[in-house]
């Protein structure tokens, strides 16, 4: 654990923020120049020693830094955190003493010395923010461990911006510095700092995204919350946040509405043939492949015609005429696809309320690496769920042989099956779905839920004699003793339960076919 000395001429609210937060450190003391500092009574009531090192007047710097280091030789000491501590500390200060840090309310080296708030509204800069450098006896010159960024509102004044700066930026960026001196990451030589593990990579230590304010929504999930959507610049591929929206007059797209789309989007770009897919609270209602866009979205829509109902159509090539005559046949929400002839646009504009989202020409394909979701506190980081399976990919493990179409359906439904939360389980028949079950907190009933799909909402379609996919093992025989009786006579699924052996032994007494595809599927969000 780091012992650290903190040095504050007032409130050293910095100093506290790390005393509270950074669990690999801790405070041998805290020491001010003023006796009356609020840092004081603060640290004490944190059981952490203080001491006061008043500045004679008429006494030299260099005798007060002597009286301070002599106070700090009776604690152990393996850190000293400067914050607001008034006073410009010199080369014998910091040779004694062990590694100095100090946070600057700015983005050094713009904005140095007194006033930076001040300095950074006179500017006119938008972005300001916080730096933690190691202290040398140039002010606000050492090199840089971190920084921390934050904007400056339309409005702001002083006040306004150095509560954004504390909260925000020192308050996140000094107890990071902290840490990285407590795990012995952070070394600095010949003037410049190296962290271990801040070398770029997959996950670096330090990860900063910006995104930019497109538009204030009408409301968020729910209308008494509020909600606004933020665009990535970068972003190459296909996306519902760059897609134009075609029909003026029409109600904007909503958060719900760009949730449900971008989730449709991703569904559609899993395939290279024709394919419509529609969506309804983020789960595919169905989904379909041919070689007719057309018919692709009539045999997405036969899934489930009555869950379709206010769903979101996505398309992964232009939009004809008569794929537009079928979507509006019955009420959809949003339409996306890459482009749209002039007929499919008049037939589409004739719904005043669908709206109608161009992607354009960008890929439909999975060029952002990265998926991310927010939590309370932070963000979870992931790899996106490229994965593929071909027909040669899958392991068989009963005693049937799938035959060459079923394995072909059993890759397109592990590939539709990828967008369904979990549990998953999608039936298919050839290249389009029958029955989709999704979000429930048993397997079994994820397949029950599936097959009462296909028998009571599917139109002209049917289980019997379909393959099922499901984004995890099977835990027990059960899931596939429901399959049975749904009419399903192949599986693919990703193996790997402590019961396979009885699940397969299972499939053999019923005579369904099974391959493993060795990895899973979840989606959870």
């Amino acid at each position: 654990m780091v012992r650290i000395a903190g040095m504050a001429s007032n409130r050293g609210r910095n100093l506290l923020n790390v005393a509270d937060r950074v669990e690999a450190a801790s405070f041998s003391v805290v020491l001010s120049d003023h006796a009356d500092a609020p840092v004081l009574d603060a640290a004490a009531e944190r059981g952490i020693p203080t001491e006061t090192v008043e500045r004679d007047d008429g006494g030299s710097r260099e005798s007060h830094e002597h009286r301070v280091l002599d106070a700090l030789a009776d604690y152990d000491v393996d850190l000293v955190c400067l914050d607001g501590y008034m006073r410009v500390l010199t080369r014998e200060f910091l040779d004694d003493a062990p590694l100095t840090l100090n946070v600057h309310p700015s983005l050094l080296p713009a904005f140095p010395g007194m006033d930076a708030h001040e300095q950074v509204l006179d500017a006119g800069v938008r972005v300001t923010g916080c730096t933690v450098h190691v202290v040398t006896e140039d002010v606000d010159a050492g090199p840089v461990v971190t920084q921390e960024p934050v904007p400056v509102f339309e409005g702001d004044d002083a006040d306004s911006l150095k509560a954004r700066v504390l909260h925000e930026a020192e308050f996140r960026a000094y107890p990071r510095a902290v840490r990285w001196v407590a795990e012995d990451r952070l070394s600095v030589s010949d003037g410049s700092v190296n962290v271990e593990g801040d070398d770029g990579g997959e996950f670096p230590t330090r990860r900063l995204d910006s995104t930019d304010h497109v538009e204030t929504l009408r409301y968020g999930e729910n209308p008494h919350q509020d909600a606004a959507l933020y665009a990535d610049p970068t972003c190459e591929e296909a996306s519902v946040v760059h897609a134009r929206q075609l029909n003026e007059g029409a109600k904007g797209m909503g958060y719900n509405n760009y949730n449900d789309a971008d989730g449709a989007l991703d569904l559609i770009k899993e395939f290279e043939e024709p394919a419509a897919a529609v969506i309804k609270h983020t789960n595919p209602a169905g989904c379909a492949t041919t070689d007719s866009l057309a018919e692709a979205y009539e045999r997405a829509l036969a899934t489930d015609p009555m869950s379709a109902f206010g769903g979101i159509v996505a398309l992964n090539r232009e939009c004809d005429a008569a794929t537009a005559e079928l979507v509006i046949d019955s009420f959809k929400e949003v339409v996306v696809a890459p482009g749209y002839t002039e007929e499919a646009l008049a037939t589409l504009r004739e719904k005043e309320n669908l709206r109608v989202l161009d992607v354009g020409d960008a890929p439909l394909a999975f060029e952002e690496r990265f998926a991310e979701k927010p939590i309370t506190g932070g963000r979870l980081v992931q790899e996106r769920d490229t994965q593929r399976v071909t027909p040669e990919d899958l392991d068989v493990v009963t005693e049937r042989e799938p035959t060459r179409e079923q394995l072909e359906t059993m890759c397109f439904a592990w590939q539709v099956g990828k967008h369904v939360k979990s549990n998953a389980i999608v039936f298919a028949d050839g290249t389009e779905t029958v029955g989709i079950g999704m979000g429930q907190v048993s397997r079994v009933d994820a397949v029950r839920l599936a097959a009462m799909k296909a028998e009571e909402h599917a139109e002209g379609k049917s289980a019997e004699g379909a393959v099922m996919a499901s984004d995890a093992f099977f835990p027990f025989p059960d899931g596939i003793e429901a399959a049975a009786e749904a009419g399903i006579e192949a599986v693919v699924q990703p193996g790997g339960s402590v019961n396979d052996d009885d699940v397969v032994e299972a499939c053999d007494e019923l005579g369904i076919a099974m391959a493993f595809t060795g990895q899973r599927s979840f989606r959870h969000d």
